[in-house]
């Protein structure tokens, strides 16, 4: 590959723009940590939703289904699809109850809602198994798919990629804090979509592809196309749809869907100016996650197995790529090398803001972990403001370093969301369940915590026989079990805290009845305050939701297709889904209007 002085105008504008955006913001990130972490909790929807999605817009994404798609056909994707039911959940459900719980991080809603040392032990344990482990992780993921896009696309070698990808990032997240992250995943986002919808163009009409009619009939295609797997293909049909619909999306941690939300899609929540703005945010991210932008990597991957169809011809292209980066998400960028000059840099501007917006969140949101949950909490509650800011911009390197180091240790992006969807089995359930069910402490996360990194480890040593989804499926039945058990063998939380917690967040009763009745009758909370909830119809919204993307996901799939009639029912369906939104909207929104 070479990248002529056009394209790397484009490469060298996107850092400069990037360090520009964090420079800006650096004054108000510096004035105290709410500024630094949560950009003073004055974030409108709009650009709440465009930093979710540019954050899942990852380098690795596109890498990864590439992989799921070349091994599985497009019903592969299932396995992350079926995650917009928890998506949907948290818009109508959750969103609110976190911007009304007016905490910090999700971590100090350990504090908020369970009692004693067991919680301040959850917190902080979870800051640094989260904030570092875990994050170091899933940002290693994603540097493995910019040091495989750097060496197919700029022949560097992996720590000459990661160097330079990371420079930048790790200086406009230090220096602009939430805001600076926030506004450049706005300008990444749009420079990203632009990239894959012109790199999926110039590459279906390739010569060796010859134009989609050519490619959706091309023998090494035509068996990958259906949206759904095969019925009568039990091993296909389980591990791909019924797995993931009935059992990954509530009983699975996985970051950017998290069941009741968490992670960094909770700090946005968190940030924006109130409950309505926190709901329209994943509302809006939730959409354009999963109906908009899937198609162009689908069509870029279907392409690659008529240029690339099997290893063998990606070793033979690539010769100078190490054998442990030689796997099928190396096909991804392995076709991006056929695109002209021009549109060549403004795709790897894409994909390096893909990476950088991604990485930037992971810094933040981890950062605020170490900052605020464990430093301030355990070490120096008494640090000023422009101490954590520091401390914040401190860890913030210490957390690129780390996770570039782990990256160059890494091969398969497909491996690595196994593995995670596998750390976080059987913990979904809590997150869901812990605002409504009154009984669960924290003594039940600590043990869903560690059976299921348990369990994980198990299969990591022994299970090489065991498939993934069996693993799956014993992972979560074994720590549900487990943290059951322990919930009910230990002392419930605190009724103090318990009935402080109800009246701050105003969750649905029926769960609290053990705790409010008592407290009734004690005189403690009067039953006009205990408010009935709206649960029913935001589970109505919930699965309106669902129709509304899958609808539009699939109605756009249908038109990539050539098929016009079913393109028609899959936006009919989405068009029903959004009235019944639109006429709900009024009374599940929030305490406040839209003010911006």
């Amino acid at each position: 590959m070479h990248l002529t002085g056009l394209d790397w105008s484009f490469v060298i504008g996107f850092f400069v723009l990037s360090i520009f955006i964090g420079v800006l913001a650096a004054r108000k990130a510096g004035k105290g940590y709410s500024e630094f972490f949560l950009s003073g909790r004055t974030m409108p929807w709009w650009l709440l939703g465009f930093s979710m999605v540019a954050t899942t817009f990852s380098a690795d994404t596109p890498n990864l289904v590439t992989d799921m798609v070349r091994k599985n056909g497009v019903s592969g994707n299932w396995q992350w699809w079926a995650f917009l039911l928890t998506g949907m959940l948290t818009v109508f459900v959750y969103a609110k109850l976190w911007r009304r719980s007016g905490v910090g991080t999700d971590l100090e809603f350990y504090e908020l809602r369970y009692s004693g040392k067991p919680a301040a032990f959850l917190r902080g344990f979870r800051a640094l198994y989260l904030g570092v482990l875990f994050n170091v992780v899933i940002m290693a993921t994603v540097s493995l798919a910019a040091i495989k896009i750097g060496g197919v696309l700029l022949n560097l070698s992996p720590v000459q990629t990661v160097l330079i990808a990371s420079g930048v990032t790790v200086i406009y997240s230090a220096l602009g804090g939430l805001t600076g992250v926030i506004w450049t995943d706005f300008f990444q986002f749009i420079i990203a979509m632009i990239g894959v919808v012109g790199a999926a163009y110039v590459v279906v009409n390739l010569p060796e592809v010859g134009g989609m009619e050519a490619l959706l009939t091309h023998p090494n295609v035509s068996g990958k196309l259906n949206f759904l797997p095969d019925f009568n293909d039990m091993n296909a049909l389980l591990p791909f749809l019924i797995l993931p619909l009935a059992v990954q999306w509530w009983s699975v941690w996985y970051p950017g869907a998290e069941p009741g939300g968490g992670g960094y899609i909770a700090q946005r929540m968190l940030s924006a100016k109130n409950e309505t703005h926190a709901i329209g945010a994943t509302l809006f991210f939730n959409f354009t996650h999963y109906a908009l932008r899937p198609w162009p990597w689908i069509i870029v991957a279907l392409a690659s197995l008529v240029v690339f169809p099997d290893l063998d011809s990606l070793k033979t292209a690539f010769p100078h790529i190490s054998e442990n980066f030689l796997k099928d998400d190396l096909a991804y960028p392995a076709m991006l090398t056929y695109l002209p000059p021009g549109l060549l840099g403004l795709v790897v501007a894409s994909l390096i803001a893909a990476y950088m917006s991604t990485i930037s969140t992971h810094l933040n949101w981890g950062s605020s972990y170490v900052v605020n949950d464990f430093y301030k909490r355990f070490l120096k509650p008494e640090a000023s403001d422009r101490e954590l800011v520091l401390a914040g911009r401190i860890s913030t390197v210490l957390l690129m370093a780390l996770s570039a180091y782990v990256a160059l240790k890494m091969e398969s992006a497909l491996e690595s969301f196994e593995i995670i969807l596998q750390i976080g089995a059987g913990t979904g359930l809590i997150f869901i369940l812990r605002w409504f069910w009154w009984r669960i402490n924290a003594w039940s996360e600590i043990a869903a915590m560690v059976i299921s990194f348990a369990v994980a480890l198990v299969f990591k040593k022994w299970g090489d026989e065991i498939p993934s989804h069996i693993q799956l499926i014993s992972g979560v039945a074994i720590t549900t079990v487990g943290w059951i058990a322990v919930t009910y063998l230990t002392t419930p939380t605190d009724k103090g805290t318990l009935l402080s917690f109800y009246k701050l967040i105003k969750p649905h009763p029926a769960g609290w009845r053990p705790v409010l009745n008592p407290a009734i009758a004690e005189g403690k909370i009067d039953e006009k305050e205990i408010e009935p909830g709206k649960l029913p119809l935001e589970i109505l919204c919930m699965v309106a939701g669902c129709f509304l993307v899958y609808g539009s996901l699939f109605g756009i799939g249908f038109l990539v297709y050539g098929m016009a009639g079913k393109a028609m029912i899959g936006f009919a369906v989405a068009a029903v889904a959004a009235m019944v939104l639109w006429r709900s909207w009024s009374q599940v929104k929030g305490r406040e209007g839209i003010t911006a």
